[in-house]
């Protein structure tokens, strides 16, 4: 069970990081918003927007799965680890700065996702 535990949420973190980069990628793809038709279809003839649909998809089953066998509070919290590894992608794909905030922002959510993960194992069936 706990190697399913692990191969889910890697999935989960995995589809949920893939969303936010494809969105990220699309909202370049298509430039400035206008709101208007020719906009509209920029976005729907941009790949990426269909990756990040996928992602969503893959997430939301993921998520769902997860729900049905592991615990809701440890499943919670390893739900935002793509928080984490949005940042790193982003650094590395889109040049944006990785500084201090961004540092201790991400340790504490691993600090917290272990704790809870510790906690969630050692709690009584």
């Amino acid at each position: 069970m706990k190697r399913f535990y692990i191969l889910g949420f890697l999935a989960l973190m995995t589809f949920e990081t893939l969303t936010q980069i494809s969105t990220k990628y699309t909202a370049l793809a298509v430039g400035e918003p206008s709101f208007d038709v020719v906009w509209i279809l920029d976005i729907a003839s941009t790949p990426w927007l269909y990756a990040a649909l996928a992602g969503y998809l893959g997430a939301f089953v993921c998520w769902m799965t997860l729900l049905r066998h592991a615990p809701v509070g440890p499943s919670f919290a390893a739900s935002h680890l793509e928080l984490v590894s949005v940042t790193l992608f982003s650094v590395w794909l889109f040049n944006e700065p990785l500084n201090a905030p961004k540092l201790i922002g991400g340790v504490l959510i691993l600090l917290g996702v272990c704790c809870l993960a510790k906690g969630g194992a050692d709690a009584p069936s």
